[in-house]
């Protein structure tokens, strides 16, 4: 199970995007491993910017699979909140609860966004 997280989309929806993640997502896809949560879906939704984003989302709703983002999910977004704050970074908190969502459901989790790679150092991944 892969989460793709919303910049990841967003590379493989957009013409000018990174071309290595896209391709990444493209086979999440093929693979049937691909998911989202439903944050992620509203972030896509928030930035959808034409027809054809609008259509490939609508579609998406049909038939990625959601891990739902449940109390334990929350708790687990807050614990790493906590954590971020305590090491002296600020993460932002629609990234904390994508990373748990991750965490929770042993998803990896894909994505072209920096703030991730900050989370993973200071779980020393």
């Amino acid at each position: 199970m892969i989460l793709v997280d919303t910049s990841s989309w967003i590379h493989m929806l957009r013409p000018e995007g990174d071309t290595s993640v896209r391709a990444r997502v493209q086979q999440a896809l093929r693979s049937g491993d691909a998911c989202w949560c439903p944050l992620i879906r509203l972030e896509l939704w928030n930035g959808a910017g034409g027809d054809r984003e609008k259509k490939v989302i609508r579609n998406f709703e049909q038939l990625l699979p959601e891990l739902a983002i449940t109390e334990a999910v929350w708790t687990a977004a807050c614990d790493l909140a906590r954590r971020a704050r305590a090491a002296g970074v600020t993460i932002p908190a629609t990234d904390l609860l994508i990373a748990a969502c991750a965490q929770h459901y042993s998803a990896e989790l894909e994505t072209s966004d920096s703030d991730f790679a900050l989370l993973s150092k200071l779980e020393g991944r």
